[in-house]
């Protein structure tokens, strides 16, 4: 059984290394081996040479954009690209440990859900800003209002999945909307999402956070465009 790690990459020369360090170096349970897929989205920092500098390896994948086209399109291109039976997105920027794949991985391999995010909000966070925070908390009243849930954190990173959870889903949303559109379609396609507390370090704007205000009101707006859409079932929000 194979997990694919997806990354999308923008920016990140500082910690893109160290990064894939980590994620080479995560422990997974027995049978089950690693297909590492970064998307370098036309980065312009230095991280396409950084990323030149890593070894060839089999467990390894990597593609550049020739220009920026925002997270979504780095997801999804990966998504494409990707052949295992689970998927987790991993941000390139260290906020989020990879220690956490094996922790995040066990209720689907028990078979108790098909998809499991890496909790913020019912977990540890340090140095997140207030009007981060506050953001958040927002978006996630927005989301439960929408459609019946008790989510806490759908804007993760960690969000790890089936490949049968993705069919019948297509992502057509941009920038960094994509956390928004594809729990929108899990929950309207009736699937329960279980969330486990994770530890998460933020960064700031100076230490390269990328989101502003006008890309977080766009993903704010996909939640109301994928709720009224059609009349799919809803799912729920499970707390292990």
């Amino acid at each position: 059984m194979i997990l694919s790690i997806i990354v999308p990459v923008y920016n990140e020369k500082n910690t893109i290394l160290e990064l894939i360090d980590k994620v080479l170096l995560a422990q997974l349970p027995t049978g089950l081996s690693k297909e590492i897929i970064i998307v370098n989205d036309g980065s312009s920092d230095g991280t396409k040479e950084k990323l030149d500098q890593i070894k060839p390896s089999p467990e390894i994948k990597i593609y550049h954009s020739p220009k920026n086209l925002g997270k979504t399109h780095a997801v999804t291109f990966g998504l494409q690209q990707s052949t295992g039976d689970i998927i987790i997105i991993q941000d390139a920027d260290l906020e989020y440990s990879p220690r956490y794949y094996s922790y995040l991985i066990e209720p689907i391999l028990n078979k108790k859900t098909q998809i499991v995010y890496g909790s913020r909000f019912i977990g540890r966070i340090k140095k997140m800003a207030l009007i981060n925070r506050m953001a958040n908390c927002i978006s996630n009243f927005t989301i439960n209002l929408l459609f019946g849930t008790k989510i806490t954190d759908f804007h993760t990173c960690y969000k790890m999945f089936t490949r049968d959870a993705l069919k019948n889903i297509s992502i057509t949303s941009q920038n960094f909307s994509f956390d928004t559109e594809i729990t929108a379609k899990f929950l309207k396609n009736g699937f329960s999402i279980m969330e486990l507390p994770i530890e998460y370090t933020a960064r700031s704007r100076k230490e390269g956070k990328k989101i502003n205000w006008h890309l977080a009101l766009e993903t704010y707006g996909v939640l109301f465009k994928v709720r009224f859409e059609n009349n799919l079932l809803n799912g729920e929000i499970l707390h292990y």
